[in-house]
């Protein structure tokens, strides 16, 4: 029975009663002889045309077991939901002819449309902010539709960064990017996938994606964010907005100070939002991190280094409201340094990256010269990208450009060699810890930074580390290892630079 016989009363009702009125599971049984028929039919009609024809369906069994289950995954999805999810329908109809590769491409488009549909309807001005720290290609990104200028793997990323999708929902789904990449359509492979594994997916991708229930902090945020560039705050909604900082996890008032930095700087900004933002930033400052107080020079830097020098002037403004001269760049050594870190994962996240990495290694490791010297404002996020290089994306080892990285990691300092036993934790690296190559060269790692871990504490998370049974992609659920993590205390509220006069 077609969906065209369904009754008028049936169309009536939801769309998981329709689905469970069609009753699919009996259908596919029913056609189950029919469409061995018709494959045998078209295989025949292939192999008289001289093409070849192993391999190149997933046998009906396995597409059963797709099929059976697709009901199951689909019961998230209210009327509205089903009715927009084209690549959804597309993966159901490419896998009941059995073609998997196909049908997780589908898949896969159907998650990133979803996932820049909830950024849209959130704030991309912000999210720009977060996704390309870089001010040249930042100036180019300013609508929905330059969403797709952002690669899959930064998409993820930052959505992830401002909590549109969990930790959890951003490891899955960068293991099912990774299994797009090679064991779909998209590039030749050899990889057979299963029923169950795509019924799987199809769930994983509506449950952290599609219907995904948006976190009160998050909105929040976008509403605050609206309100700073469409009026001018009154007295009672700034400190409304105080309050809210007060509460706000420390990850969060990183991002939502890039996220009035970003509004501060365009020429086309208003009065009124200028104003917003010289009020809200003294009282947001107190709780932004280190790293991302080093950031505002950073950005100071390329700005002028790009000639922009009404940005550059405004980013000054800011960190002069805040008594953070402190925080201005020490050198034009440290942009060019975050500008090729950036290069090199870049270059390591693009499809030529054997080729395209051992350049960029090479200019980095000229940058930080005979002993290593990393200004120690961008030394976390230097340390956390050149690890994540150094793992491998899994598929192969980049020989030229490995030798490099482990020189640089060689010059480690134990300040670095600390953050570096501990960037498991960081949900990007976590995630690439869940292929084998990478747990291989996680084990190299170690024994490249254990002379370097002098001090009780780095010693024994690293003896606990070595002792863990599990993956190093599951380090940081132990709670043992967690405490551990934890016993340097909650960042400390400080209007002053910690550790600067």
């Amino acid at each position: 029975m077609s969906d065209r016989a369904v009754s008028d009363a049936d169309r009536t009702t939801t769309g998981q009663e329709v689905v469970r009125a069609a009753d699919p599971r009996a259908q596919v049984e029913a056609a189950g002889k029919d469409l061995q028929a018709f494959e045998d039919l078209m295989l025949t009609l292939i192999e008289q045309w001289g093409l070849p024809t192993e391999d190149i369906i997933i046998n009906v069994r396995e597409r059963e077991k797709l099929l059976r289950n697709t009901p199951d995954a689909l019961e998230g999805l209210d009327n509205t939901q089903r009715a927009r999810a084209s690549y959804v329908a597309k993966m159901i109809l490419a896998a009941s002819v059995g073609l998997f590769d196909a049908a997780l491409n589908y898949l896969w488009n159907e998650t990133i449309n979803e996932l820049r549909a909830r950024v849209a309807s959130f704030d991309v001005a912000y999210f720009f902010e977060i996704a390309e720290p870089d001010p040249a290609r930042r100036s180019t990104l300013r609508t929905p539709d330059d969403l797709a200028k952002i690669d899959d793997a930064k998409l993820m990323e930052a959505a992830n960064r401002i909590k549109l999708i969990s930790d959890v929902g951003y490891k899955q789904l960068d293991h099912i990017r990774y299994m797009r990449n090679n064991a779909s359509a998209a590039h030749p492979n050899q990889v057979a996938l299963t029923g169950l594994k795509l019924a799987e997916w199809l769930e994983t991708c509506i449950r952290e994606v599609i219907t995904l229930p948006r976190d009160n902090v998050v909105a929040e945020i976008g509403r605050l964010l609206s309100n700073v560039r469409k009026q001018r705050l009154t007295e009672t909604e700034l400190t409304n907005a105080a309050a809210f900082f007060d509460n706000l996890p420390p990850d969060q008032a990183d991002n939502l100070a890039a996220g009035l930095f970003g509004i501060f700087n365009p020429p086309d900004a208003t009065p009124d939002t200028l104003d917003n933002v010289r009020k809200l930033w003294p009282e947001l400052w107190p709780y932004v991190g280190e790293e991302q107080r080093n950031e505002c020079g950073i950005k100071l830097a390329r700005f002028r280094a790009n000639g922009d020098t009404d940005r550059a002037q405004r980013a000054r403004d800011l960190l002069d409201l805040v008594d953070g001269t402190a925080y201005l760049p020490e050198t034009d050594r440290e942009a060019e340094l975050t500008q090729a870190i950036e290069e090199l994962t870049n270059a390591h996240e693009g499809w030529n990256n054997f080729y395209e990495e051992p350049p960029v290694a090479k200019r980095l490791l000229n940058l930080v010269g005979k002993y290593g010297q990393v200004p120690a404002g961008i030394g976390p996020t230097y340390v956390r990208q050149l690890i994540y290089v150094f793992l491998t994306n899994g598929n192969g080892i980049a020989w030229s450009a490995d030798p490099i990285y482990k020189e640089l990691i060689g010059k480690f300092d134990t300040s670095q060699a600390r953050i570096a036993l501990r960037v498991f934790a960081d949900s990007k690296i976590a995630s690439r810890l869940q292929h084998e190559l990478p747990r291989t060269k996680w084990a190299e790692l170690l024994d490249l930074i254990t002379p370097k871990l002098t001090g009780r504490r780095d010693r024994t998370l690293l003896d606990a580390i070595r002792a863990f049974n599990g993956t190093p992609d599951q380090l940081k659920l132990d709670s043992g290892i967690k405490q551990q993590l934890n016993l340097g205390g909650p960042r400390r509220r400080s209007k002053k630079p910690a550790g600067r006069p």
